[in-house]
């Protein structure tokens, strides 16, 4: 055994690059994926929140009133108002899936249309609810 000739090991070839950044370009059916990801994440926050302000109103006035100021603060209607993208945002693109779920819009034209109807009706239920909000006087 140890007389035997070593031949040299073959050259490997180069690895092929996955699709990532760098490859892909962006194009909205992309974006609207992530996007759906991301909100899905943002309405465990959201879930949370409601959960502590469940708790703050069962511990009695003094904590529900500082949960109060904590969400009325600059930061907590930042928060909200993402809160509330996300929720709208999800809501349509699941309303999306649910088109392709049952198998009509999977064509390119479709695809990227339906995108910008997310998005718009996104911006549009979002700044709906905000001003209703703000004429009601809730802000």
């Amino acid at each position: 055994m140890t007389d035997a000739a070593r031949t040299p090991p073959k050259p490997l070839r180069e690895a092929p690059t996955s699709p990532h950044l760098e490859i892909w370009r962006w194009h909205i059916t992309m974006a609207t994926s992530i996007f759906h990801r991301a909100t899905g994440v943002a309405l465990y926050v959201g879930a949370l929140i409601a959960a502590a302000w469940a708790v703050s109103l069962a511990s009695g006035p003094a904590c529900y009133g500082t949960f109060k100021h904590l969400l009325g603060s600059p930061l907590g209607k930042l928060v909200m108002f993402g809160l509330t993208v996300s929720f709208f945002y999800h809501l349509a693109n699941g309303v999306r899936h649910l088109v392709w779920d049952a198998g009509k819009g999977f064509d390119i034209k479709s695809a990227n249309a339906s995108g910008v109807f997310v998005f718009a009706f996104t911006a549009a239920a979002t700044l709906a609810i905000w001003a209703i909000a703000a004429m009601t006087g809730a802000l």
